[in-house]
């Protein structure tokens, strides 16, 4: 993954093997990504590159990230629990988001014209940083997978470390393993998950 911003915007986030071709998604939406990019630094963001993306802060909390794919590119927003989205135009990024926590472009002319939009977010989510302003903490019960829950009973080791994971680590192994149809499948899988959740990772960490 990329470390420095500007790699960002010439040559993409560095996750994936189209990094730095013409086929890279930040190549597509090169425009917009600037635009996005000029708009957070107009607002008086501190830019930083987290994940391999363009992470926005201020008052020393994550603000917004951008990021590219191949049928659109976002800004999305931490602590989306908070934001009013007053015009609507926050999505959720998928069935498994709790808050609609996105703002979808699909065409690179979309963001000038929602600029005034778009600053006026910030603006509202840069006030919840600034007053210390979080989320209430949303305590959701995790249903684990069978395969799971007995591999947990037969490996004391695993189970401590499972059970010493964050709630959102925990869950991206139940999703994750729910996504597989196949029990035996799940089995493997969760066979090679161990190491991953003794060092403490998340299901998609790498």
């Amino acid at each position: 993954m990329i470390t420095e911003i500007e790699d960002f915007f010439s040559k993409g986030c560095g996750r994936c093997d189209r990094f730095a071709t013409a086929d890279c998604s930040t190549r597509q939406w090169a425009h917009g990504l600037n635009e996005l990019r000029r708009i957070c630094l107009a607002s008086g963001l501190v830019e930083t590159v987290k994940w391999g993306h363009p992470c926005y802060m201020h008052a020393g909390r994550n603000i917004v990230i951008i990021g590219a794919f191949r049928g659109d590119f976002r800004l999305s927003f931490f602590h989306a629990a908070l934001m009013k989205d007053p015009e609507g135009v926050l999505e959720k990024q998928g069935p498994n988001t709790k808050h609609p926590d996105m703002i979808r472009f699909v065409d690179n002319a979309q963001v000038t014209k929602m600029e005034p939009v778009i600053l006026s977010y910030l603006k509202e989510a840069m006030g919840y940083a600034q007053a210390g302003v979080k989320p209430p903490r949303e305590e959701s019960e995790i249903e684990l997978p069978d395969e799971l829950v007995e591999a947990l009973d037969s490996d004391p080791e695993l189970a401590e470390a499972f059970h010493g994971l964050t709630p959102g680590r925990k869950k991206s192994y139940a999703i994750n393993l729910k996504s597989v149809k196949k029990s035996e499948t799940r089995v493997s899988r969760i066979a090679k998950f161990r190491d991953h959740i003794l060092a403490g990772k998340g299901a998609l960490e790498r």
